[in-house]
């Protein structure tokens, strides 16, 4: 996981073997996305806003959950 500046995001995290973004927001909570490919992981992770990144490009593109 690596950690970025966020009001709302406190790190993300990829798994290239089944292309799995995780997401751990500041309240602890943890998502992943599904199906989403390595590029798209770096643009989220260097991002000026991760918040609205992940919001714009993630939700509703990629399937996800919430595991903690």
């Amino acid at each position: 996981m690596f950690p970025v500046q966020s009001s709302n995001v406190a790190s993300v995290g990829y798994d290239d073997a089944i292309q799995t973004v995780f997401v751990q927001f500041l309240n602890g909570t943890i998502y992943i996305y599904k199906g989403v490919p390595k590029f798209e992981f770096e643009n989220l992770r260097t991002a000026p806003s991760v918040g609205s990144y992940l919001h714009r490009n993630f939700k509703n593109v990629y399937p996800y959950e919430r595991i903690s």
